[in-house]
């Protein structure tokens, strides 16, 4: 069974990231740049089950600029067993990324695909659900538990109300919460075995999918800083002045 895993390149998060003086993005020059946390935590789960001996090829794939290939070296590391940077000019957006990885999917015909749940720096949590679309496969978001079986898997993941388990029949999307697992570390012995292993370079263009914007970012700003609370005597107090001055009640 071929397992694919998308993998993003995102500022790392211990980094606090600024805003450009012109607001047209966030500045990123000589920043340090890391695999994003929910997409190691989606390529981890997918070496245990190969590890399992349920799973037989891990291939990590990533979108986005040339340095992409340090994010898809570093999956390889880990233990992925061969990478594909599909190379673009810029940072594409959720849906432009779903139809790259619906064009790969038919290419590789995996059987599972895990992704990430979303990535840190838009927090959009869009990708997963937008190649299960566009594929027409069975999905489960924000996955807490894996467990794969004979041409299905069953997911179990957090709602509101508590815990919710689903079966899905293979191929399926998978997107992955924090609680699945904890990533492994990196060792030097594996960093220099991934620069062995294969990795190759497609154009958006190779795979018949136009990656054109539709989106305009009209300006990128901080957020405001969080003013003082204030001290009240009493609940009366304070229940006149969320009424009178929040205006909430």
């Amino acid at each position: 069974m071929k397992v694919l895993v998308p993998v993003k390149r995102v500022v790392d998060y211990n980094v606090k990231v600024r805003v450009k003086p012109d607001g047209s993005g966030v500045d990123i020059a000589n920043v340090k740049m890391s695999m994003n946390p929910f997409d190691e935590i989606a390529l981890e789960e997918a070496m245990r089950l190969k590890e399992a001996g349920k799973v037989t090829e891990v291939v990590a794939v990533s979108c986005g600029v040339t340095q992409c290939q340090e994010t898809l070296r570093t999956a390889m590391a880990i233990g992925a067993d061969r990478a594909i940077l599909v190379d673009t000019e810029s940072d594409i957006g959720p849906l432009a990324v779903a139809k790259l990885l619906k064009a790969l999917a038919d290419k590789e015909q995996p059987q599972l695909i895990i992704l990430g749940k979303q990535a840190i720096d838009d927090d959009c949590n869009q990708t997963g659900q937008m190649l299960a679309a566009l594929l027409g496969w069975p999905q489960a978001t924000f996955a807490s538990k894996v467990v794969l079986e004979e041409g299905k898997v069953s997911v179990t993941r957090e709602v509101d109300g508590g815990l919710e388990t689903l079966s899905l029949t293979l191929p399926a999307i998978i997107t992955t919460d924090l609680r699945l697992n904890e990533p492994r570390y990196v060792t030097l012995p594996n960093i220099m075995k991934a620069k062995k292993k294969p990795l190759d370079t497609v154009k958006p263009a190779d795979l018949g999918v136009d990656v054109a914007s539709r989106v305009k970012t009209l300006k990128v700003v901080e957020p405001p800083k969080r003013s003082a609370g204030v001290k009240v005597p009493d609940i009366a107090t304070l229940v006149a002045k969320l009424r009178n001055e929040a205006k909430v009640i």
